[in-house]
């Protein structure tokens, strides 16, 4: 493959003339035209001399290189396998690191030492013949391989469309054949001799035929003379006549047998020819050009003496040639004719074959260059040799491919000049043809030399070098090292605001050295760069300073590995911090998927002015509150804080309960909390005041927390958990700017942290969780009927399947049973029980069910539920027996984070390269089709939240008159309306019917749920939309690990499923609907 010509090839190409030019100066004052041709001399030279800048590259185009481009590119022909000579360690003479070719491995050194510094530049040493130039172009200059017989690229015969077989019109596995000496492919066909070749096969059977027909007749009068010699011998042996008869018999008995198996010999023996010659007349009226012809085939042609009939070949050669003698026109109209005519595959296969055809014309490639004749070599600097301390010699795997080809090469040289035999040739030309597929891509290649040996390290071929992840493209020219970043591990802060991380002071100076030293210089500490860098190192008082004032208000950003959605990444403002790890505000933990457990995050300084306005524009936590993928809140108070809210907004049971009315009247919340504050009320007392003119029972608690809400929020006057501190943010989300949603959310945090800690003390000890008095009771009911069921298996009222469904139905039935006992016998002031109320807590009823309930059924590996129930719960203790029934649920969650989580990231990947161009290009396509969204069927229980955010097509009517004009867009009021009407079905415009091209317009995509706004133009939603479902794909593998592998109502399908969905592939086994 190839680039398209740049000046840097240019400037290459006209190099001999330079170095003419430069060598003798004297001869360009001789002539009146002497003076252009010095200058033009010159301006060469400056050009030459030129570094590279952004615009160096004007295009890059991949093409097919030609032979001559290939040679053209080349600075000399390489012809011997050695790289360097181990006594002198110097390149040896046309080898594959060879001075003369590549370039000196010394700035402006020739090899033998005659010319050496900068003002010999571009002079060709008379001695050793390498131009004195800078070493680095021993990274450009390339050389090449005169192959002694052409090869086959293999990328282009081996690859699944397989061009190379595309264009010959034949089948790709039995060009592989062809190329490998294993088949013939048919170059042209003598059409008049097909009669003689006829008549000839038809003779030779004939001659054969006869030659057995006399063999049959011979046998056979063989056979009758050995029967007559062997009954006269019997009559003269046996004279009793009934012994004699029956002595005849049986010898005539056997010669009837023997008759038998020569008769059915001769017929099998005659089909057999018949068959043979029959098939060769066959294959001699059926030949044509561009077939195949097996080897045995072709010998037997041979031998009948009419090859004539066949111009046949084999290998890459026959290939090039046929590829050489392509009128390309002729082809294109016969194929044209054929597709007018063709259905089906057929016109596939003909479609497939004009377009391959039709993409070589358009680019002026010749398809015989896929056949190659001369092979380029890599600059040595690109495949590096380099001696080690042992004395050994490091070097990259091309070296040992190149020098397998050159071996090759060289070898089948010397057997053609001294006229071996053609199956040596063959056998020689095979090899350098696999040496040349290893070079390329070894993965393809089917050489003997690449068997795949355990334990021995692979070799990295051309293409391995470019494909994958850890290829040249994804891992050093797309993704690069990046300066100015750092990485530590993340600590909670909980006394940030949300826009703030905290910043270790050491990593700071290190991120943010450039702009300290500049400060330093400016503000007149250090007069130069290397007196500043001094300064900088003392790491005195002032330089801390000037680092406070840099760091001000300069944002940077965090992200944490896997960045599964654009909320992995996000910009902070640094406060910096004496220790060495980052503060992570806890609201922003979610976005992340970070927790404290010793998870590290990266940090990066955005440099330029415009991507710091990006950074604060965009991707502050603030402007990030919302998930794009659903439109929920994300950054939100959990946890210990909304357990905290919790436990002030609540009325404590014990102490306050509906029985004993001790409330206390009070005229205003002030004099309420005045009460507070000199310990006359409790916190969580219940007690009645005037709110906005209103009588209301409230608390202490609550007072506190509405002193924190907006204005316009107040009163709130209920416990608040989980789903209730999430409606209050998202309100407030509703109706204020970013910034005093940010303020809302800090407010919360730091009040339910107040809260859990000063008041709460929220803390349980194993004696807190409750076992119920009827456990042993509900779990003997249970075992009655699981031995009912068995008995009626037994007795073959049940099939195998239904008795495990029974059983399993019956233990589901029974720890659901008693969870929901253990849990209503819990006090309303139990710590547990006020943690999993909160609904901020990880833990569950779930959790709970097997603290003190029973453990229940768990899965299996494979994901089979294990009918063997766990009857003990963590409380007590299990049986040595339930711990390992148990541990084969837990490993399931284990090997399921390990291997699930990379398929995730490969569907997420996938989903991002189908729809990454899918970008909003404009405001309105005007399609007037859409998708019908119905209160029926599985998703009907959604249909508010489906139609929400859309567009309409076609009006909405009921008798009233008209409720909502197509083209509307369907806010809030509108679904209130559709919902009150009890619409069934609403057209929406959908992205499915959008008829903007490549793209999608804002009408048929409709709100983004990032902003509860409209979607703006040039929002890239496929890579949204991709990122979407790869995220939670990439959670969903981690949930049975969190649930211990017991059995709960949802089967971790999830993510096999999700696939089966996207690739339209048929379910293996019957899955419910996965939870994305």
């Amino acid at each position: 493959m190839d680039e398209s010509t740049t000046k840097k090839e240019i400037s290459q190409k006209d190099a001999p003339r330079q170095k003419e030019t430069l060598k003798d100066p004297a001869q360009e004052t001789v002539t009146a035209e002497g003076q252009v041709v010095e200058e033009q001399a010159v301006v060469e030279k400056q050009e030459q001399e030129k570094p590279y800048d952004a615009d160096f590259f004007k295009a890059l185009r991949l093409i097919l290189a030609s032979p001559q481009d290939i040679i053209d590119r080349s600075h000399g022909e390489v012809t011997k396998a050695e790289t360097i000579n181990y006594r002198t360690f110097k390149a040896e003479k046309d080898g594959l690191f060879d001075e003369r070719i590549f370039g000196p491995t010394k700035d402006y050194e020739c090899y033998c030492g005659k010319y050496r510094r900068i003002r010999y530049k571009g002079i060709v040493c008379d001695r050793c013949g390498v131009e004195v130039t800078s070493s680095s172009v021993r990274r450009e200059r390339m050389g090449h391989i005169v192959l002694a017989a052409p090869v086959s690229h293999i990328w282009f015969f081996k690859s699944t469309s397989s061009p190379m077989a595309q264009v010959l019109g034949i089948s790709s596995a039995a060009l592989e054949r062809i190329i490998y000496f294993a088949l013939y492919l048919v170059k042209d066909v003598k059409v008049d001799d097909r009669k003689i070749a006829e008549e000839a096969i038809l003779k030779k059977q004939k001659e054969t035929l006869d030659v057995l027909q006399r063999w049959y007749i011979e046998r056979q009068e063989t056979l009758k003379v050995a029967e007559k010699k062997e009954a006269d011998a019997l009559k003269k042996r046996i004279t009793n006549k009934d012994q004699q008869n029956i002595a005849l018999r049986e010898i005539e008995h056997k010669n009837k047998q023997q008759r038998i198996v020569l008769s059915n010999d001769y017929a099998e023996k005659k089909a057999i020819q018949i068959g043979y010659y029959d098939r060769l007349i066959k294959l001699v009226r059926s030949v044509k050009p561009m077939s195949v012809l097996e080897e045995d085939d072709y010998l037997a042609l041979l031998d009948l003496g009419i090859e004539k009939l066949v111009e046949v070949g084999m290998g890459a050669e026959v290939v090039l040639e046929v590829l050489n003698n392509l009128d390309h026109a002729q082809l294109m109209s016969s194929l044209n004719k054929k597709l007018e005519k063709a259905k089906g595959d057929r016109r596939v296969k003909l479609l497939k074959r004009i377009r391959i055809m039709e993409s070589l014309m358009k680019v002026k490639v010749d398809p015989k260059w896929m056949v190659l004749t001369v092979l380029p070599i890599l600059p040595p600097d690109l495949r590096p040799m380099v001696q080690l301390t042992g004395g050994k010699f490091a070097t990259s795997d091309l070296n040992d491919f190149y020098r397998r080809v050159i071996n090759r090469n060289n070898r089948l040289k010397h057997l053609i000049e001294l006229g071996a035999p053609n199956i040596i040739l063959r056998n020689e030309k095979r090899m350098l043809q696999e040496s040349v597929d290893s070079l390329i891509d070894i993965t393809k290649s089917t050489g003997r030399g690449n068997t795949r040996l355990t334990g021995v390290k692979k070799k990295k071929s051309l293409s391995d070098i470019l494909k994958g992840k850890q290829g040249r493209f994804r891992q050093n020219l797309l993704g690069k090292r990046v300066d100015y970043s750092g990485r530590s591990v993340i600590v909670v802060g909980p006394e940030l605001r949300l826009n703030q991380c905290g910043l270790p002071k050491e990593m700071a100076l290190e991120l943010f050295k450039p702009f300290i030293l500049k400060e330093i210089i400016e503000q007149g500490y250090a007069t130069n760069i290397k007196s500043a860098k001094n300064f900088f190192e003392e790491k005195n008082k002032i330089v801390y300073e000037i680092l406070e004032h840099v760091t001000k208000d300069y944002p940077i950003f965090l992200n944490r590995a896997p960045t599964l959605h654009k909320l992995g990444i996000l910009a902070f403002y640094p406060v910096l911090t004496d220790d060495i790890s980052i503060r992570l505000h806890p609201c922003v933990c979610a976005g992340f998927n970070a927790d404290f457990d010793g998870d590290a995050m990266g940090v990066f300084v955005p440099l330029s002015a415009s991507a710091k306005e990006e950074a604060i524009k965009y991707m502050l936590p603030s402007k990030n509150l919302i998930k794009p993928a659903d439109g929920t809140l994300i950054a939100v108070p959990n946890k210990e804080m909304v357990l905290g809210l919790y436990y002030l907004t609540s009325i404590d049971a014990s102490r306050f309960s509906d029985e004993k009315k001790t409330e206390k009247y009070y005229s205003n919340t002030q004099e309420a909390m005045y009460a507070y504050e000199n310990g006359l009320a409790d916190l969580r007392e219940p007690v009645v005041t005037i709110v906005k003119n209103t009588l209301l029972t409230t608390t202490i608690g609550r007072m506190i927390l509405n002193q924190h809400l907006p204005e316009n929020m107040r009163f709130v006057n209920k416990e608040l958990k989980a789903k209730d501190v999430k409606d209050l943010v998202m309100t407030a989300y509703e109706q204020f700017e970013d910034d005093v949603v940010a303020e809302l959310i800090d407010e919360l945090k730091d009040l339910g942290f107040w809260s859990a800690s000063l008041h709460g003390g929220a803390s349980f000890s194993v004696m807190d969780t409750i076992i119920h008095e009827d456990k042993a009771k509900i779990v003997n009911e249970a075992e009655q009927q699981v031995n009912e069921i068995e008995q009626n298996f037994n007795q073959g009222l049940l099939t195998r399947e239904e008795k495990q469904e029974l059983s399993i139905n019956v233990w589901i039935e029974t720890t659901e049973r008693l969870a929901d006992m253990t849990w209503e016998k819990y006090e309303e002031e139990n710590p547990v029980k006020i943690i999993i109320k909160s609904g901020g807590a990880r833990a569950s009823r779930e959790q709970l069910k097997q603290l003190s309930g029973i453990k229940g059924l768990v899965y299996d590996p494979m994901g089979k539920i294990v009918e063997m129930p766990t009857k003990s719960n963590y409380r007590e203790g299990l049986t040595i027996f339930e711990y390992f029934t148990s541990t084969r649920g837990a490993r399931k969650g284990l090997a399921d984070s390990a291997l699930k989580t990379a398929d995730a990231g490969y569907l997420t990947r996938r989903l991002v390269d189908v729809a990454h161009e899918m970008i909003i290009k404009e405001d309105d396509c005007g399609s007037t089709e859409g998708i019908e969204i119905s209160r029926v069927g599985l998703r009907g229980g959604k249909f508010s939240e489906r139609i929400l955010g859309r567009y309409l097509v076609g009006d909405i009517r009921k008798k009233t008159g008209i409720l909502a004009k197509s083209g509307d867009f369907i806010d809030e009021k509108l679904v209130e309306i559709f919902e009150k009407e009890n619409i069934e079905t609403i057209v929406v415009r959908s992205a499915l019917t959008c008829q903007t091209s490549r793209g999608i317009c804002v009408k048929c995509y409709g709100r983004d749920m990032g902003s509860n706004k409209n979607i703006a133009t040039g929002t890239p939603v496929g890579v949204i939309a991709a990122q979407s479902v790869g995220e939670p794909g990439t959670q969903l593998t981690m949930r049975v690990r969190h649930f211990g592998g017991i059995v709960i109502s949802d089967v971790t399908q999830g993510l096999p499923r999700v696939e089966e969905l996207f690739e339209t592939r048929t379910p293996k086994i019957i899955s419910p609907i996965a939870e994305i």
